[in-house]
């Protein structure tokens, strides 16, 4: 059973842990699994200090190589046949956590902000969260046959610090986050936080690869102009993502769009500027497969980035979120709009709006961890196995 243990606690170390780590008192090696050598563990025991105890994993050292698979220069989350999904830091699907984009092709960033929020507040919990659910999700998707653990350097570089008190500052530390991910080549996916951060995000990601396409699911098209005299909120991102020509207008496509309105033609601003709007109504019992093809037709080979909020799916499914919607997609509807994404320039992409607090099973956070995962299994150069 130690042996077991053992071997579980050697994914979670780097293989140069001998080197890295501080001089302990050590166990007799991990024996050498069939399937190739296990990074050597490092475990405190009964000599260690008395500060350590025994038993316990030992941080990484400045240095150290994240933890990886046997024989892989990739990071891999550890499998729960040998590491319980209860242990370790909690970060996105348990991978390690970087301080910086540097050396990634993808990472996970957190976004905990809900300053925006015009109903319920709430979803400045949903990085945190998300990432808790994200233990159940494992490194393969066996529905597509991606690897993206096999084809891209991924992990957690953590929460962009905003500023609860002023959403106009934290839409400044969010887009200077998010420049220096894009600059060092590394795709983000970002857990949210309310839809405003997708302003900033695209600020960033314009600057480098200017006007992108983008495929938002969501039930509002939060194209409004101001509300209570403010200009930036959940409830206008795009507005002022047209207006600074981060978006290219073309390749503009707003999936699930639905519910009651102030205006007659809710949808008369998206149409004006070329978005294509593809109402909840229009999705009803019915496979989104055509659709994709046809908006992968649309985005043709440019940038395109995806945002999704969590509203877009039906609140039977999804009610921890502030601004629930009836009559939305279905779980099933979402994963054929990011599947249908496969082979498109994707540059980013967010999941945000989930809010846990109105949905005590986890089950809203648990799709929104399913949702991201997606999104990185069809990320550029992800291999089909």
């Amino acid at each position: 059973m130690r042996q077991l243990l053992w071997a579980g606690c050697s994914q979670l170390l780097p293989q140069v842990a001998r080197l890295c780590a501080p001089k302990l008192s050590v166990t007799t090696a991990v024996a050498t699994p069939r399937h190739g050598p296990w990074p050597t563990a490092l475990l405190a025991t009964s000599s260690s200090s008395p500060s350590v105890p025994s038993g316990f994993l030992q941080p990484l050292a400045p240095g150290c190589r994240a933890p990886c698979r046997w024989g892989s220069q990739f990071n891999v989350p550890p499998s729960a046949l040998l590491v319980a999904r209860p242990v370790g830091i909690c970060s996105m699907m348990r991978l390690p956590v970087q301080a910086s984009a540097e050396g990634l092709d993808a990472a996970f960033v957190g976004v905990p902000l809900d300053t925006g929020t015009s109903n319920r507040p709430g979803a400045r919990f949903g990085p945190r969260h998300i990432r808790a659910e994200s233990a159940m999700v494992r490194k393969c998707n066996s529905s597509t046959g991606a690897a993206p653990f096999d084809s891209l350097r991924v992990a957690d570089i953590g929460d962009v610090n905003v500023n609860l008190y002023n959403l106009p500052d934290s839409c400044r530390l969010i887009r200077e986050s998010y420049q220096d991910i894009v600059a060092s080549g590394c795709v983000p996916l970002t857990l949210g936080g309310d839809h405003t951060i997708t302003y900033p995000i695209l600020q960033a990601l314009a600057a480098k690869h200017g006007p992108v396409g983008l495929v938002h699911v969501d039930a509002h098209t939060d194209t409004g102009d101001t509300a209570l005299g403010e200009k930036i909120y959940h409830g206008t991102p795009f507005r002022r993502c047209v207006e600074e020509k981060l978006l290219d207008c073309s390749r503009v496509v707003q999936i699930g769009i639905r519910g009651s309105s102030y205006e007659p033609d809710p949808y008369q601003y998206s149409r004006e500027q070329g978005f294509r709007v593809v109402p909840a109504e229009e999705c009803w019992m019915k496979s989104l497969e055509p659709l994709m093809r046809e908006v992968r037709a649309q985005m043709g080979d440019k940038p395109v980035y995806i945002s999704f909020d969590i509203d877009g799916i039906d609140p039977a499914y999804a009610p921890g979120t502030g601004t629930p919607e009836i009559a939305g997609l279905t779980p099933a509807q979402a994963l054929e709009i990011i599947r249908g994404c496969k082979g498109l320039n994707i540059v980013g992409c967010d999941l945000v709006e989930v809010a846990p607090m109105y949905d005590v099973s986890g089950n809203t956070a648990l799709l929104g961890a399913n949702l991201l995962f997606e999104m990185l299994c069809v990320l550029p150069g992800v291999k089909t196995l």
